[in-house]
């Protein structure tokens, strides 16, 4: 069967693919162990799957569950079809399941809190988000999916549940990525001693936003202070800050600060304000987006 596999996300612990199926043959497929634990997030068409003998309908308005080790087989009765793959490790499961590696037998029907952040998803990923931002997102979205699979409690469980604690957790990532921005999520949870999973969610119950929206201001603060300074070098600082290469770093900071950064060298450098004849107003920030 030709299918069309183009990666989003790939880590350690995490991957993300855009899988198509094209003409798919009649009949079921061979039967064959789940190799991975996965999530499919039907996009377009409709297929059906056997899971250990008991047969499901998987349309866009649900998510199936791929339990690794699990005697599956599936049919493409319409045609082609299209769907997100999330693929997370073992560990990483066991993270979101509060410790607990087993995942449960079910169906997940889609909310639309889900549906919108499945799109976002792979919106930011097509419009080349960075790895950590995608990992946050995929957290999330499997989370999500878990918490409506598994009961509240076990997805629950691995939260830290004292205020005192929480704080602890979110200072001590602050003071992780202040002292290297180039941590990825993965990294951030094993410096502090906390699941990302977790951390994220505490993280944005504790500052009002995500850890990667969080970092971003972080390495913006840092580029205008170092352009005020007259930097020129802007792969270099790119880099140094921990964007993927200077375009990275130049869509980032225009999009939060409302100028590219040779803009704002010419503005805030040290010869900016006798060049103009006195700095003239910045535009105004763009606004935040609703929490």
């Amino acid at each position: 069967m030709p299918v069309e596999r183009a990666c989003l996300l790939n880590g350690d612990d995490l991957y993300v693919a855009d899988v198509s199926c094209q003409d798919p043959p009649h009949g079921w497929t061979e039967l064959r162990p789940a190799p991975v634990f996965g999530l499919a997030l039907v996009r377009r068409g409709m297929f059906r799957g056997r899971a250990d003998g008991v047969e499901q309908v998987l349309d866009p308005a649900c998510v199936y569950v791929e339990r690794m080790g699990c005697e599956q087989q599936f049919a493409h009765p319409c045609g082609g079809d299209r769907y997100t793959e999330l693929v997370l490790s073992e560990p990483q499961v066991a993270d979101l399941l509060g410790g607990d590696p087993e995942v449960p037998h079910g169906l997940v029907f889609t909310t639309a809190r889900m549906a919108v952040a499945h799109r976002l998803l792979t919106a930011r990923a097509r419009d080349g988000a960075d790895s950590f931002e995608l990992a946050e997102r995929t957290l999330a979205l499997a989370g999500e999916v878990l918490s409506a699979l598994a009961p509240a409690a076990r997805v629950e469980s691995g939260r830290p549940v004292r205020d005192a604690e929480r704080r602890r957790l979110v200072d001590a990532a602050r003071a992780a990525l202040a002292a290297d921005l180039g941590l990825g999520l993965d990294q951030l949870g094993r410096a502090v001693g906390c699941s990302p999973h977790h951390l994220s969610r505490i993280f944005r119950a504790a500052t009002g936003e995500g850890i990667a929206r969080y970092r971003n201001r972080l390495r913006v603060a840092l580029a205008l202070e170092r352009l005020t300074e007259g930097e020129t070098r802007l792969a270099a600082l790119a880099q140094e800050l921990g964007f993927s290469d200077q375009a990275h770093l130049t869509r980032v900071v225009h999009r939060t600060a409302g100028l590219p950064p040779g803009r704002l060298r010419a503005l805030l450098g040290p010869a900016g304000g006798r060049r103009l004849g006195g700095c003239p107003p910045l535009p105004p920030l763009p606004p935040l987006p609703p929490r």
